[in-house]
């Protein structure tokens, strides 16, 4: 008697991991990056100090060098931070998202947040403004030292919290121009009145709220969504980290 014909092979499934549509926020997000670049990135390409949207201390030589060199390097990670929290990249290519980790800290570190603490004192909007940028310079700093160290130690749960920290303070930058848009919209009717028409009394009294209000209200939802998120109970001291 004849052995019955073999079953045609089943097709092989993709191999597990997320799709884009189950992240849906991950396109919005690189929209915005490209458009934030998009405007921030021009008045500084000709390396002409005359054209920077802020004032440059004549007194201090390098106060413009090093600006320059944290807003180029702040455009790099950007977008290496798009590679970072997309899961697709992160479980289809994980020598990616080692790859551009790395190059996140390696080089934010002396080309992003160094500049940002030397140029934090200079800034033209007084001392509540130069402590936001202070405080900025140092959290970003100390989050993005700590994702490295945890990932080195393999403790990953605890590098994927603190990435998420350095990379919500990287996106405040971003989020102070539409929260100075909300502001502007909200002191007009007081300019006569309050400013007694100054726009320039206006924009001082504004950028001190919109500087800390740009990344202390981001940084405490990602705390609210870091402890949501976090399984209960003992936690895991290694495993993949997933979004």
């Amino acid at each position: 008697m004849a052995a019955p014909a073999a079953a045609p092979p089943t097709p092989t499934a993709d191999p597990p991991g997320p799709r884009w549509w189950r992240r849906p926020w991950i396109l919005p997000l690189a929209l915005f990056s490209l458009a934030f670049l998009g405007f921030a990135l021009p008045p500084y390409a000709g390396l002409d100090p005359e054209a920077a949207r802020f004032p440059i201390r004549e007194d201090v030589p390098w106060h413009y060098p090093v600006m320059v060199t944290h807003i180029f390097g702040g455009a790099v990670l950007t977008l290496l931070v798009i590679l970072q929290v997309w899961p697709w990249l992160r479980a289809r290519h994980p020598a990616v998202h080692r790859w551009s980790g790395r190059t996140y800290v390696m080089f934010g570190v002396p080309f992003v947040g160094v500049p940002a603490l030397l140029i934090a004192p200079l800034s033209h909007t007084g001392i509540s403004g130069q402590a936001s940028s202070v405080v900025w310079a140092l959290l970003w700093l100390s989050c993005t030292v700590l994702g490295y160290r945890m990932a080195r130690r393999r403790r990953y749960a605890e590098h994927r919290e603190w990435m998420l920290r350095s990379f919500v303070l990287l996106f405040g930058i971003a989020l102070n121009r539409p929260v100075v848009f909300l502001f502007i919209l909200i002191a007009i009717p007081q300019l006569d009145t309050t400013f007694g028409g100054d726009t320039d009394a206006m924009a001082m009294a504004i950028a001190p709220a919109s500087s800390f209000l740009s990344w202390v209200l981001p940084l405490l939802f990602v705390e609210w969504w870091i402890k949501y998120r976090r399984p209960r109970g003992p936690r895991p001291g290694t495993g993949a980290a997933t979004a």
